[in-house]
Order: structure tokens, then sequence, then C-alpha cells
């Protein structure tokens, strides 16, 4: 069984990122759940995702705290509030984007500083800028794909199984795009 969490804040695409994942494990023939559990999506609020996929039958689409095998965080307080999630031997692909809670706006709560020091504390982390990626290539709202590109070297499926995932699951006309966006991301490697 693998299992992705997928965090982030509402319009950043956690949910087109596991609708990619879903096309990939049914393109390889695999059974996969996905649960989207999210709050305020629409107004800025936290949004997380469940994807489960094995080549047997899947029966919960909810992933049990400890139970992720990688957790793909689009914010980086996200990346900290979803790390219960992960296995000890997990992998974490957090981008490096900040976006304010409405407490820290509002001066009733502080962002914290300590991010890198608690994620650090895990085995497999890959940080990236992945607006600033997405934007260098022209497609800031591509920041999740290239996420996804740091993401796939923890997964045994081929670059033709993702990029097909992706022509799948984004408008045509958004095809090239999300393509190098992809590619952008899979120059991010897993450090130990």
């Amino acid at each position: 069984m693998t299992s992705v969490v997928i965090v982030g804040v509402g319009g950043q695409g956690s949910l087109l990122a596991s609708r990619v994942l879903g096309a990939l494990a049914i393109s390889a023939q695999m059974d996969v759940k996905v649960s989207e559990v999210h709050g305020m999506s629409q107004r800025g609020g936290s949004v997380i995702t469940h994807v489960r996929m094995d080549t047997s039958p899947v029966h919960s689409p909810l992933v049990e705290q400890g139970g992720a095998d990688a957790v793909m965080a689009l914010e980086r307080l996200e990346a900290v509030r979803a790390l219960p999630y992960l296995k000890e031997d997990g992998l974490i692909v957090a981008n490096r984007q900040e976006i304010l809670p409405l407490p820290v706006i509002i001066g009733a709560a502080e962002y914290p500083s300590d991010i890198d020091a608690r994620l650090a504390e895990h085995a497999k982390v890959v940080q990236l800028d992945a607006l600033k990626i997405a934007t260098e290539i022209g497609v800031p709202r591509a920041a999740n794909v290239v996420l996804m590109g740091a993401l796939s070297h923890a997964f045994s499926f081929t670059v033709e199984n993702w990029e097909d995932a992706i022509k799948a699951c984004v408008p045509e006309r958004f095809t090239d795009a999300n393509l190098a966006a992809f590619e952008a991301g899979r120059a991010f490697k897993v450090s130990a």
C-alpha cells in the first residue's frame, strides 16, 4: 500500500495533484482511493487530501497518522501540520511558500520560525521554492506540478506514466506548461 497526504491552502492546486496521483495509479492498474478533506478552502483555509493506492483492493481512503509514505505540502506551515501523518522513514516534499493564516495576519499568533528544523527532524526532506520555479517557466499556477516532479522520485512509475497522468488531468491548452513544471521539479532530489 502506498499512501500520500497532500496539504496546502485553498487555491494552490492540491485537488489537481490528487487527481494526477489517482490517474497515475489507475494507469498502472492499481486500485486507488482519494479523499478530499478540506475546510474553508475557498477562503484560504487548509486543504488536505489523502491518496491510497495498491495492487490489491484499497478499502479505506483515509491515511492513518504515521501511515503516509509521503507528504506533499504546497505551503510550509501545512507541511508541519501534516507531520503526524508521515511514517518514520517517509518523504516530505515541501514548497517554501508561506501563506499567512488569519490569526497571524491579525496579530493574534506568530508564524513559526522553526519550520526548517522541524522538517529536518525527518530522514527525507525536499524543500524547494516551487512558486518561484513555476513563475520562472511562465506558469505560476503550476507550483503544485513542480512539487509532483520532486515527489515522483519516491515512486517506481516512469516519467512517461507521470506525463500521461498530467495530460489526462489538465486542459490541453495547459499541457505543455504543466509538463515543463513537472520536469523542473524532477531536478530536485531527496536529501538524507
